[in-house]
């Protein structure tokens, strides 16, 4: 059985805009550029036509992704959101243990997941761990880094959790 996959109601809503705009133009666009390809004659030597298969691969594998992921799709509602433990759509501040530094990252659905603007997936090693969690819980993480090298491991204790 597939994984469940846990959205924002926006998450959710980009995956199903996403999916519709690739069925309803992008499929058609690269039906019409394999057509146009292919009056170019000889297939086995035809660059134009090798690109528009690619491309046809990609968009369909595309669809099916999403296609998996609406159809698993578990979309958290702002009521389920307590602010009591750290959960989708939440912020949360955190103190490296090692550091002392203080940073905040809220936890979004994996389609909505931007690191560099503190929004990480609750897929993610860092987003897994913390769910679940309450304020004044340690959490550890182990990161894994290249074969050969040790594992990088995270000290965090949650400073707080908010609806922001």
């Amino acid at each position: 059985m597939a994984e469940e996959v846990l959205l924002t109601q926006e998450g959710y809503d980009k995956l199903v805009a996403e999916h519709e705009y690739l069925i309803t133009v992008r499929r058609p666009e690269v039906s019409e550029h394999l057509k146009e390809a292919k009056s170019y004659g000889d297939l086995s030597e035809n660059a134009e036509y090798d690109a528009a298969k690619n491309e046809q691969v990609e968009v369909e594998e595309r669809i099916a992704k999403l296609e998996a992921m609406i159809h698993n799709a578990k979309v958290v509602s702002e009521d389920e959101i307590s602010g009591d433990t750290v959960n989708l759509g939440l912020t949360v501040k955190l103190k490296d243990l090692a550091t002392k530094e203080t940073f905040t990252y809220t936890i979004v659905g994996v389609t909505d997941a931007d690191p560099l603007n503190d929004m990480i997936s609750n897929e993610s090693p860092v987003g897994k761990a913390l769910i679940g969690k309450k304020k004044g819980d340690k959490v550890e993480i182990t990161i894994e880094t290249k074969e050969g090298t040790d594992n990088m491991v995270l000290r965090y204790q949650i400073m707080g959790i908010s609806k922001e």
